[in-house]
């Protein structure tokens, strides 16, 4: 009963945002845009819940193909970082800025980093590669991060200081590249360090946006230290590599949870849960 009441609370959260940008911009896309997100992330926790093996991917692949192939392809809007940048210089707020307020700005203070688990389209495909679970220390390499953020804010700022023409044509360009780039990278990344998840860890700039309001996140994995017994099997199949048995907000590597829940799943004495 817990678990469908997170699912719900999330589709209702969702479903608030939906009505309520539906009403303020008077557009009805922003109705179907969120509803269709928050339900199929609700479906995704609430299939999870009821032992359905691929429940994540399947939302993986439901809500990030919809956004590169209908919102970023088709319609034509960046929605990567660069996008966020770009409608945020010329002062309009949809498209990209609010994907990014209510994604991975204000909503990891809800539901943490579970976009990275459930919505990314970059993630979707690297999740399939064979190394889940990382089989190696991590790298000291999350500087990186900060790097390509940085060339992200330099690449649109550059834009408008020269005043090059076409610049929407140039960002939509740049949308294509740069998930070309970034799958690219993605893979090469999980193929080196044997870990599906070395991009998400070390390159990806939306993670300094995701990081610091998923350090206050309401929805958490928890850990009941009187059914654990420290076998430490959560900390060795976390593809995050997460210390699931503290429970302390300063755990390591606590900002990096992308709620897969996949530590809950293997937890033999069940003692780890979402709340």
């Amino acid at each position: 009963m817990r678990k469908s009441l997170t699912a719900l609370i999330l589709w209702f959260l969702f479903e608030s945002i939906a009505v309520s940008l539906w009403l303020t911009m008077d557009n009805p896309f922003y109705l179907f845009n969120f509803s269709y997100i928050g339900t199929c992330l609700a479906l995704g926790i609430f299939l999870y819940t009821k032992k359905l093996k691929y429940a994540r991917n399947m939302v993986q692949f439901a809500v990030g193909l919809y956004m590169l192939f209908y919102l970023g392809i088709f319609s034509k809007e960046n929605m990567q970082i660069e996008g966020f940048w770009y409608y945020l210089f010329l002062g309009v707020f949809e498209a990209a800025v609010i994907h990014y307020a209510v994604a991975k700005l204000f909503g990891p203070l809800f539901f943490g980093r579970g976009w990275c688990g459930y919505a990314c389209w970059t993630a979707m495909v690297l999740d399939l590669l064979p190394y889940k679970i990382p089989d190696r220390p991590r790298k000291k390499l999350g500087f990186l991060r900060y790097i390509t953020f940085a060339l992200s804010l330099l690449f649109v700022t550059l834009l408008f200081l020269t005043g090059v023409p076409e610049k929407d044509k140039i960002i939509y360009r740049s949308f294509l590249i740069g998930n070309l780039l970034y799958y690219t990278a993605g893979i090469l990344l999980a193929f080196l360090y044997r870990d599906n998840r070395a991009f998400c860890k070390y390159i990806c700039p939306v993670t300094v946006f995701l990081k610091p309001a998923s350090y206050f996140s309401l929805l958490r994995i928890k850990n009941d230290k009187t059914k654990c017994v420290s076998c430490g099997r959560c900390r060795k199949i976390c593809p995050m590599n997460v210390d699931m048995t503290d429970n302390a907000r300063r755990r390591r590597n606590g900002t990096e949870c992308i709620l897969c829940l996949q530590c809950i799943e293997e937890c033999p004495h069940k003692a780890l849960y979402l709340s």
